[in-house]
């Protein structure tokens, strides 16, 4: 039950800082956000002339009192979803956002796996497991060993 309070709590902290800025978006949050139809950059990177149009609009909403929503969906009317720096989370864009982490699980299990391997192998072939040295090989080993400390 606690655990349960305990994600509630964070999903409700996390929600309202993105409502915020939903409603009161800042010009740089939307220019590094939205990409130059000319140059393929993000607009705070860009000072193509489309770009500054683009931020100009851009401040003149939040002016205006326009949200995120509202500023992207008349950008993406008048230029294209191009204009758009994150993928869609539909059709053909979601691979976009699925690839990555299912990159990274597969990367986690695998290395798992390697060292789930590479750990029990070596379980198997312990020094306790070997067969004991010739007895002349160990005594010469013994000399050599002795001989070499200063």
């Amino acid at each position: 039950m606690m655990r349960v309070l305990v994600i509630l709590a964070a999903a409700v902290a996390l929600v309202s800082p993105a409502a915020a800025s939903q409603r009161h978006p800042t010009q740089h949050e939307l220019e590094s956000e939205l990409i130059c139809p000319t140059c393929h950059t993000t607009l705070d990177q860009s000072n193509a002339p489309v770009a500054q149009q683009m931020k100009a609009l851009i401040g003149q909403r939040i002016a205006a009192g326009d949200t995120k929503s509202q500023i992207e969906a008349r950008l993406v009317a008048e230029y294209g979803r191009s204009v758009l720096a994150k993928p869609d989370t539909k059709g053909f864009d979601l691979l976009a956002w699925v690839l990555p982490i299912a990159g990274v699980v597969a990367g986690g299990i695998a290395v798992g796996i390697a060292a789930w391997r590479w750990s029990s192998r070596r379980d198997a072939s312990s020094p306790a497991d070997a067969e004991p040295l010739d007895p002349e090989l160990e005594q010469l080993v013994d000399e050599e060993l002795r001989r070499l400390e200063p």
